[in-house]
């Protein structure tokens, strides 16, 4: 009778469902305490205070401090860590000893298995110890850089600096990088080792201890290779600021008097064709160089190949003293030969031409590149076609 009771139940009214705790595990409440100092700093841009005046945020202060203190927790939380609180160390791991060195959870403590029972290895064998390992820190004097940071972060926003992918194989004192999103400046480099051979042929590549300082007030001694790598995998470059650009430049062109001799015009054109191929192209100008006016020398332009058959718009020019103007056009097109358009143009007799002066080019990058040619700058530097923009080597 009973057997069939519970068979014939079409609405379920028998099955009983356990009832659920309404206690939360302790790994649901270490999540939510630290949630809680999440949206404060969320809401107030800072982290909680010691403030005896307000309770709630001197509670949430004690319980970031008991966290800080406590590696275990720190690692558990390490996911909910987004405005990286917690200052996780980020070990490097690069032989067998780092492994070991870094089993703060005990993992590898019971060797009940006999894993590390090393019978076929000889036993007078030197390890080699694990190098000091690059830490994120407090900044004790981030008041030196908060306000150079928030510059940073308001050029960007501007578009008074970008970011560009980081592919040069050596870093710059001085330069600002995004790494995981987070902003920071390359201050300073100490090589400990210089580029060298062992004995068995294998490389050692120059390196040594950097400082970087992250806009969230930390700082880090990471290798210099490994920052390499890190920006290999996932970071940017910020460019320098363009007013501070446009500022050497002009200070560079000042002090010309009676006594110095013109030599000639630099000029950038932008062109007013009204072919799709040409109208269509962003940034592209043609730099050249003139012994006359410019306005004399684009009289005839829209019957020219080398104007590519059309008038065109002087964007900037530049009168050239003491100097081979020609050849200083001839540096400028030089390096910034990777942009050159590639196009062909008949005149009114059908016969082909291949103007070389055109090129892909924002003006103020060409600006720049005046300056640093002045300057003997210019060999550190490079011109990014693909980001449209000027990068040191």
């Amino acid at each position: 009778m009973l057997k069939e009771i519970f068979e014939n139940d079409p609405l379920g009214l028998l099955i009983v469902k356990p009832k659920k705790s309404a206690a939360r595990t302790s790994d649901e409440r270490l999540a939510a305490s630290f949630d809680e100092i999440n949206n404060f700093i969320e809401n107030n841009d800072r982290e909680p205070k010691p403030d005896p005046t307000n309770i709630s945020e001197y509670k949430l202060y004690s319980t970031l401090k008991g966290l800080r203190d406590n590696d275990k927790k720190m690692l558990a939380l390490e996911p909910q860590d987004k405005y990286e609180l917690l200052n996780t160390v980020k070990k490097e791991i690069n032989s067998i000893n780092d492994i070991f060195g870094d089993d703060s959870l005990d993992i590898l403590g019971d060797d009940s298995e006999g894993i590390f029972d090393f019978k076929h290895t000889p036993k007078d064998f030197d390890r080699a110890k694990a190098d000091f390992v690059g830490k994120r820190v407090k900044c004790k004097d981030f008041d030196k850089y908060e306000h150079l940071f928030k510059e940073v972060q308001n050029d960007l926003a501007l578009g008074k600096r970008k970011l560009v992918d980081f592919k040069e194989p050596n870093l710059r004192e001085g330069t600002y990088y995004v790494h995981n999103g987070v902003l920071f400046l390359l201050e300073s480099i100490t090589y400990e080792k210089e580029d060298h051979y062992k004995d068995d042929g294998t490389r050692v590549r120059k390196d040594g201890r950097t400082r970087c300082i992250f806009e969230n007030g930390t700082e880090s001694n990471i290798l210099k290779r490994s920052v390499e790598k890190n920006l290999y995998k996932n970071g940017k470059v910020v460019t320098q600021n363009i007013d501070s650009v446009n500022k050497e430049f002009t200070e560079t062109f000042n002090g010309i008097t009676e006594e110095d001799k013109e030599t000639g015009h630099i000029y950038v054109l932008k062109s007013k064709s009204k072919k799709e191929e040409i109208s269509s192209i962003t940034n592209l100008y043609k730099i050249g160089y003139s012994s006359t006016s410019v306005q004399e020398r684009i009289m005839n332009a829209e019957n020219e190949p080398t104007y590519l058959m059309a008038p065109v718009k002087i964007e900037s020019s530049w009168s050239c003293y003491n100097m081979n103007a020609q050849k200083f056009e001839q540096l400028i097109h030089q390096f910034f030969g990777n942009s050159c358009l590639e196009v062909d143009v008949f005149d009114k007799k059908g016969i082909r031409h291949t103007p070389r002066e055109w090129f892909i080019v924002p003006l103020e990058a060409v600006e720049q590149s005046i300056t640093l040619i002045i300057s003997g700058k210019i060999v550190n530097y490079s011109y990014d076609k693909d980001n449209e923009v000027i990068i040191e080597k």
